[in-house]
């Protein structure tokens, strides 16, 4: 014989300590399951780009010097540098690292490469000085709170590579996305040390003028595919694109 259920019935069941036991780890369960859903759906609405491919500063064979804490910072800008020294293709990319590093250190008594990041033109990227600690820099302005982002060439007088224009905006894109950094903060050199520089030269910084290179950015934090190609020469600027070999 079926028994039937009744509302005293019902709530005498649900009232035994066993059962309200069970009722207590459904609902932990639930909330739990929903807390996971809303962290699974904010995840896949704002990280939308990846890591770019870097080279880990062991791999090119890196040798800094201790660098003080008190030069420790929290990061605020992405500030893109030009080196300034025209690529010829003599040296490769690792070596014009190595150089730069020891160069540095003999010269500038600085510590580390002066930069965090250094873009190839193959667009390799080579990890440089921790984001832990500040930059270091030719020209006066403050240094806390500055990623220093360099692309190898002079863009005063040869033009940068499109994978050099790809790999930037990857890289800009995911530490605008992991550091959670306003993309108002995408500056150049001689934005940070106004009338001290021209760097990162002109046929790099038209794209921070024309807003075209956190265009770029902008899609790329929104999962987009983005086709990133050279604009035209310009007008008395260089019209020959850095060697990419």
């Amino acid at each position: 014989m079926n028994s039937i259920l009744t509302p005293d019935s019902t709530l005498q069941r649900f009232s035994k300590p066993g059962a309200a036991r069970f009722s207590l780890q459904r609902r932990v369960a639930a909330s739990l399951l929903f807390a996971l859903c809303v962290f699974v759906v904010n995840s896949e609405s704002f990280a939308q780009t990846t890591r770019p491919a870097i080279v880990a500063a062991a791999d090119w064979g890196s040798n800094p010097q201790q660098i003080a804490d008190s030069r420790k910072h929290t990061p605020k800008y992405i500030t893109i540098h030009h080196a300034g020294v025209l690529w010829t293709g003599e040296k490769t990319p690792v070596e014009f690292v190595r150089n730069m590093q020891t160069w540095g250190q003999k010269e500038k008594a600085w510590p580390d490469l002066p930069y965090h990041f250094l873009i190839a033109p193959d667009g390799s990227i080579f990890e440089g000085r921790s984001l832990e600690y500040e930059p270091d820099t030719n020209t006066r302005y403050t240094l806390a709170g500055n990623i220093g982002v360099e692309m190898m060439g002079n863009f005063e007088a040869q033009r940068p590579s499109k994978a050099q224009l790809e790999s930037c905006a990857k890289l800009v894109a995911w530490l605008c996305q992991d550091l959670k950094l306003e993309l108002k903060d995408i500056r150049g050199h001689n934005d940070a040390a106004p009338n001290q520089t021209t760097c990162p030269g002109k046929d790099f910084y038209r794209y921070l003028v024309d807003g075209q290179f956190v265009g770029w950015v902008t899609a790329l934090m929104k999962g987009e595919n983005v086709e990133i190609t050279p604009g035209p020469p310009l007008e008395g600027g260089p019209t020959e694109e850095i060697p990419t070999s």
